[in-house]
């Protein structure tokens, strides 16, 4: 038995509430083997009294079935996060090593549990939405754009950008369009270049994104997740204090039945459910009618599912499409039709349940 054997053994213990491990979490400061003792020293960023504990059994349970250790001593030394003020409903984010953002005050992620029901397009429009009512209620703090989709990030294209990042120090600096501060993989890389990385590479870019970009003074930051459940989301979950996640789904049954699994992973690491929107409601004709292409009321049966807010239907919008293909968000370009209202009336909602 040595301190190898013992580490691989640790890499079985999982942090509360995660599928990652201790291990891979680095809150294994140090190990020791001698004589049959075993000595782990742990390292825990935690507001809840708990975690330690469980952890310390775990961790004590799983090396005493090791052959040849006979005696297991486990320190764990703990410190609080620096975190916001609980969110809405009082729940807290917790997690390893969550910091909170320099200056940002709520963070709001925008998820989906599936590809191809225009997230990114929500989150773009959102935040040029937001910093619309803000402006509107004479606040000269700015929003944020954190594009964390790092296989397709097309938030530069929706918000007209295209110029690489400025570096000062070791620090990025957000370009910048329609006042709202914007940092994506898209300006990082060649567009001609595949983005083929494997998990850990992809936590470490989403960390870098918190850590190395000088975001500067922001009332809201609007995350736009990859869809899916998967590493990304989680590393973003442990990385930032989230005021809460906007689920966005399309109406029919396939979105809905995958944004609803979706959403369940933001409960289990207590982040709120802000609430569902339906994204490609409806096709509204020129008289008026309305055609329901992709069938009706998924978002609402979503919202019900999770006990949460329907925060309302975005329409099927020729502007909406146009807008991003041109790089110019409908709320800045055609802040009256029925899509812009839309975002607009859940900007408000945020400002209003978020106060600044």
């Amino acid at each position: 038995m040595d301190t190898t054997q013992i580490e691989e053994a640790l890499k079985g213990v999982k942090y509360p509430g995660f599928s990652r491990d201790i291990v891979s979490f680095g809150l294994v400061k140090n190990i020791e083997f001698a004589n049959g003792t075993a000595k782990v020293g742990l390292a825990l960023t935690t507001a809840d009294p708990r975690v330690p504990t469980q952890v310390k059994s775990d961790v004590e349970n799983t090396l005493s079935r090791l052959d040849g250790v006979t005696e297991v001593e486990v320190s764990v030394a703990v410190s609080k996060p620096n975190t916001p003020p609980p969110a809405a409903g009082g729940k807290q984010v917790t997690g390893p090593a969550q910091q909170a953002l320099p200056g940002v005050k709520h963070i709001i992620a925008v998820a989906s549990g599936k590809g191809g029901v225009g997230k990114s397009t929500f989150s773009v429009n959102l935040a040029c939405a937001l910093d619309k009512v803000l402006t509107e209620n004479g606040r000269k703090r700015r929003v944020g754009l954190m594009d964390c989709d790092i296989y397709g990030p097309s938030a530069p294209l929706m918000m007209g950008v295209s110029q690489q990042p400025e570096i000062r120090g070791e620090m990025l600096i957000p370009v910048e369009n329609f006042n709202v501060r914007v940092m994506s993989m898209g300006l990082l890389i060649d567009e001609e270049t595949p983005v083929v990385w494997r998990g850990p590479m992809i936590m470490k870019t989403i960390q870098q994104f918190a850590a190395n970009v000088e975001w500067g003074e922001l009332d809201f930051l609007v995350v736009d997740l990859p869809p899916g459940t998967g590493d990304a989301q989680l590393s973003l979950v442990q990385t930032l204090p989230l005021r809460g996640a906007i689920v966005v789904t399309t109406p029919q049954a396939a979105a809905v039945n995958v944004a609803r699994r979706g959403a369940m992973m933001f409960g289990k690491v207590n982040v709120p459910i802000i609430g569902v929107a339906e994204n490609m409601s409806y096709l509204e004709a020129a008289d008026g009618s309305r055609q329901y292409i992709f069938g009706q009321g998924g978002g609402k049966r979503t919202a019900e599912a999770l006990e949460t807010v329907f925060l309302g239907e975005v329409p099927l919008e020729p502007l909406l499409r146009e807008g991003s293909d041109q790089g110019i968000p409908i709320v800045v370009s055609d802040p009256q039709v029925v899509a812009s209202k839309v975002f607009l009336e859940i900007a408000e909602r945020l400002r209003r349940e978020f106060p600044v």
